[in-house]
Parts: structure tokens; C-alpha cells; sequence
């Protein structure tokens, strides 16, 4: 038995172990949706494939890995060696959706595999039919980029050229691909050292008890929160806009019940699986489900495979939470992933209201494809800036320009300068939305305003994928809901809406985006908002109104 002080030091060493990956990670990649807006997340994974720790990044992403090591583990049973390196992305082999790209170190003493250093880091590019790794057209998965079933791509520490070769040629911009598939394996590889360093201080045997303690200590937090909510069955319901070809108003529908220390959530009444890319692999619909557990519990409760185990899932393959393949997938890291924690999260306010967020702003990205008339060269440009707001809780109000409640304030925007550096655009306007978010006791985060003008000298062309231009924000118990996004494209004398999910959209030089992003949900009554709050409002131009309410 391994004493308490011992395990709690070895719990912070892994936590400090993938922090220092996801350092390492931003340091060196190449991509600005990595070096800038931090769409990666690193872990570590024991034998058994147990998440152990995750660092502070994409909460979505970590949730799956388990699915994943173990289809790596299943793939490669008895040849796996030190100085080996992985490679998955395939939805239905553990992964996400296909532009998250998982590299896998495994981690040996002597000739025991004892963990894995993973990195999973979402690329600019994965294949497929267009530019961006997002395909709204897509009716099946293949038509969403390369899929890489469990790889082996460095064989006991020599890399095997012509899969990297294979790999590299199969998505546009190689060049970046490859300096990104570099970065995650260094960072995986700072996992692996730092944790052959704590195996060497401590001992092999002493680590596996304090991990196995660790797992049950966290479970034993997770379920001494639930225990205090109120036992009952709960019902809640998340709208998606449609699913960008033939489908409207596609609901997730979680059933929740509460017993005791622990709950389960039924999924299986939720939509009919659908023709475009809102369509969720299994893995993703567990990490959505892990999601919301984690916004749920105590924030210095570590979340990891023992934490998980508070929570039983039921769920209907066939629907959109858990696809067929060859289903169409990619949107799902987004939406549905953040409908199914949503959806559980309103469920919940019946059984611990003081534990319960408004929703927040949904995903709406574009990504631009066209030549940099400086360089000459060919650029993708992912739109991360004009972020929607954070939903409020119960706490205070929600957090302005967050992002999507999938990634919970992880995904950034990068620095305006750098990127009209790196690409041929100019932000005439980056600010905050007034009045876009959702009253309330604590109202929700505002959303952004972004004018972006095209500076190109030949057509470029972009893509669109996203939600929440139909359903907002939702209010929470008596909050009300935030505004949607709103987006259009001024080119010439014409200006048009843009939809969340289309291809092919043509992009003139001198074209402007004005884009509105949505406002997070409030919480609580709004007549119970202070005076204070509402004149603090007012001086910092989050509302517009002259005819505020009074407040308390």
C-alpha cells in the first residue's frame, strides 16, 4: 500500500508531465490552429488503456482515448516496442473525428509496456474532398479526408519513410502536416522521458499503486458529489440547426437518472442518424458524455478513467449519437458532442440546480482557401477570432468571446497581427457583441463582431461548418437565451447570409465577412440581476439599451 502523500505527489507529476506536453506542443507546431488557437490535448494512458491525466486543454478529445490505445493495443497485440510510434484518427477506432490526428508513444520498464504519451492535435488538413478537414457536402466518411486505421509509423525508433510518405501526400500542405506530426510526436516523446524519470525515482510497482489509488480516489470524489444531488429521473433536450443537407431541427434527447453516488444516461431517444456530418462515432458520444460529467463534478477533481466510472450510458446505434459507418462524422467534435452534454446538463438542473451552466455559443468556423499574393503560395486559413460567449452559472456571469462549450474556453483565438502577417487578410473590427447574450440573474458571455476584408488578387474559396445561426444559446433555470450568430459575405454590391454548413463558396478579392457571433445563455431570473451589474454594463458597452431593467 502505498502511502497518501507518495500518491499525491505522483498525481501531480503526471498532471505536471502532459502540461509540459502541451507546452511543448505549442512551441514547435507548425499550423496556427495549433501554435495560435491550441487545438490539441495530451495524456497519458496505463496498459489497460485507463486514462491517467489529461491536461487543461480540449475537453472532447481526451475523453475518447481510451477507445483509442486500446484499438492501437488490439491492432499491435505483441509488437509493440520501445522506440515505437502510432498513428490513429479513424472515428470508428477511437477516434474523434478524422482532422484529430493521435500519435501514441509507448512507454516500457525493461520489456513491460506500463503507459502511452499521447498527443492528439486537430490538423489544418486531413484529405479528402475539400480543403480544411471540414466537408458539409460529405454523405459518407471517405469524402472527409485519409483515414488512418492503427499505425505504426516509427518501427523500435526508425521511422518507416514510406508510411510517412503515404501520409504526408494524402493531405494538402504537406510541408505543415508534417511539421505538425513532428511537434505531437515531440511532445509525446517529453511524456515518455518524463515518465521513464518517474519510474526510475520511484519505482515501477510504486507507480502502478499510486495510478490504481489514483483511479479509485477520483471515483470516490466524483461519486461523494453526486451523492448530494437529488435522486430522480430528469429529461433534457438540445436542437441542432439541421445537419447542412436534408435534415432540420435534429434533437438530442438525454434521459438521466440519478441513484444514489452515481447516474445513467440514456440517449437512445434522440434523432434518426443522418445524411451529413453531425453524425457522432461512438467514442465521441462517450467523451460528450464525459464532457459533461466533468463540467458537472468538482473542478480540482481529477478526470480520468476512475472518475468516469460514476456514469452508465445507454445509447441506440443508428441515431445520431452513435452512427453506422460509413457515416459522415467530422462536425461531431462540435456538434453533436456539445448537444449530448447540453443535454445532459439541463436534464440535471432538476437534481443540482447550484451545479448547472447555460449553454453556450456553438461553433461557426470558415476556412479559407486561396494564394497569398506576397508569397505566391497556396494558404488555408481556419476562422478562430469572432468567438461566441460562455453560457453564465450559477456563480456569475459568462465569460466574453469563450468559444464553443466543447472546448470550454481551450480553443483560442491568436494574435490579430500574426495572422494578418501570416495571411492576406485585414481585421478592420474585432469586438464585442452588444446585447448578445442572455439575461439573467448572471447574464451570459457577449459574443463578437468581426469585419474581415479579403486581401487577395485572385478568387479564393471557403467553406463553412458550424451551428446555432436557428437555435441560441440556451437560458438556464429562468435565464434567458442568448442571440444566435449571424454571418454574411459583402462582395460587391451583394451581400448574402451564410449558411453554418456549405462548400464551395466563392470569395472575390476586396470581399468582406461581417460576422455577429453568438452570446451565451443566462442564468436566473433576470429581475434578479443587481443594479450594480446592469450600470457596469452600460459603462462597458455589453448593452446597448437605454430602457435597462432596474434590477434589484
Amino acid at each position: 500500500m502505498v502511502d497518501p502523500i507518495t500518491v499525491s505527489v505522483i498525481t501531480h507529476r503526471f498532471e505536471a508531465i502532459v502540461e509540459e506536453m502541451g507546452e511543448a506542443m505549442l512551441r514547435t507546431a507548425y499550423s496556427q490552429i495549433l501554435n495560435s488557437s491550441r487545438d490539441f490535448s495530451t495524456a497519458i494512458a496505463d496498459q489497460q488503456s485507463r486514462l491517467v491525466a489529461q491536461a487543461e486543454h480540449v475537453p472532447i478529445h481526451v475523453g475518447s482515448i481510451p477507445w483509442a490505445v486500446q484499438s492501437v493495443s488490439d491492432f499491435f497485440a505483441g509488437d509493440v516496442h520501445p522506440g515505437d510510434v502510432f498513428l490513429l484518427n479513424d472515428p470508428y477506432h477511437g477516434g474523434n473525428h478524422l482532422p484529430d490526428l493521435t500519435a501514441f508513444v509507448p512507454i516500457f520498464a525493461g520489456d513491460t509496456l506500463l503507459f502511452w504519451s499521447i498527443n492528439r492535435s486537430h490538423q489544418s488538413d486531413i484529405g479528402g474532398s475539400t480543403h480544411g478537414a471540414y466537408n458539409p457536402a460529405a454523405t459518407e466518411i471517405w469524402q472527409e479526408g485519409v483515414r488512418i486505421t492503427p499505425l505504426k509509423l516509427y518501427d523500435a525508433g526508425k521511422v518507416r519513410a514510406d508510411v510517412m510518405k503515404m501520409v504526408a501526400t494524402n493531405v494538402r500542405h504537406a510541408e505543415d502536416f508534417l511539421g505538425d506530426l513532428r511537434a505531437m510526436i515531440g511532445s509525446a516523446r517529453v511524456g515518455e522521458r518524463r515518465v521513464h524519470e518517474l519510474l526510475e525515482e520511484y519505482g515501477a510497482e510504486t507507480v502502478i499503486q499510486s495510478v490504481e489509488e489514483l483511479f479509485n480516489s477520483s471515483e470516490r470524489e466524483a461519486r461523494a458529489c453526486i451523492s448530494e444531488w437529488k435522486d430522480g429521473t430528469y429529461y433534457g433536450e438540445c436542437i441542432l440547426d439541421d445537419d447542412g443537407q436534408d435534415f432540420t431541427d435534429v434533437h438530442i434527447r438525454a434521459k438521466v437518472v440519478v441513484h444514489g453516488d452515481s447516474f445513467t444516461v440514456d440517449l437512445s431517444d434522440s434523432h434518426k442518424q443522418v445524411h451529413g456530418f453531425i453524425n457522432s462515432s461512438y467514442p465521441n458520444m462517450m467523451s460528450a458524455v464525459y464532457m459533461a460529467l466533468a463540467y458537472m463534478i468538482e473542478p480540482t477533481t481529477p478526470k480520468n478513467s476512475g472518475t468516469f466510472r460514476v456514469v452508465d450510458v445507454i445509447a441506440k446505434q443508428g441515431t445520431v449519437v452513435w452512427a453506422f459507418p460509413p457515416a459522415p462524422v467530422t462536425l461531431a467534435t462540435n456538434h453533436c458532442a456539445q448537444e449530448i452534454g447540453e443535454a445532459i446538463i439541463k436534464a440535471l438542473a432538476g437534481a443540482c440546480p447550484e451545479r448547472v451552466i447555460a449553454g453556450w455559443g456553438r461553433r461557426f468556423r470558415i476556412a479559407i482557401k486561396g494564394i497569398d499574393p506576397r508569397t505566391e503560395r497556396q494558404f488555408i486559413w481556419h476562422l478562430f477570432h469572432a468567438r461566441p460567449g460562455g453560457g453564465a452559472s450559477p456563480v456569475g456571469d459568462g465569460w466574453e468571446t469563450a468559444g464553443e462549450g466543447q472546448a470550454a474556453g481551450a480553443s483560442k483565438f491568436g494574435s490579430i497581427e500574426v495572422a494578418e502577417t501570416r495571411f492576406p487578410l485585414f481585421f478592420e473590427k474585432h469586438e464585442f457583441r452588444p446585447d448578445s447574450f442572455g439575461d439573467g440573474e448572471f447574464r451570459g458571455g457577449a459574443g463578437s463582431v468581426l469585419t474581415l476584408r479579403m486581401e487577395i488578387e485572385e478568387p479564393a474559396i471557403a467553406n463553412t461548418a458550424g451551428d446555432g445561426a436557428v437555435y441560441p444559446s440556451y437560458g438556464a433555470l429562468g435565464g434567458e437565451d442568448g442571440k444566435p450568430h449571424h454571418y454574411t459575405l459583402v462582395s460587391g454590391d451583394t451581400t448574402r447570409v451564410l449558411k453554418t454548413k456549405e462548400v464551395g463558396i466563392a470569395v472575390n478579392p476586396g470581399d468582406v465577412f461581417y460576422i455577429e457571433s453568438a452570446g451565451g445563455g443566462g442564468y436566473g431570473p433576470a429581475e434578479k440581476r443587481s443594479a450594480h451589474a446592469r450600470e457596469l454594463d452600460l459603462q462597458n458597452g455589453f448593452v446597448m439599451a437605454s430602457d435597462l431593467p432596474t434590477g434589484n
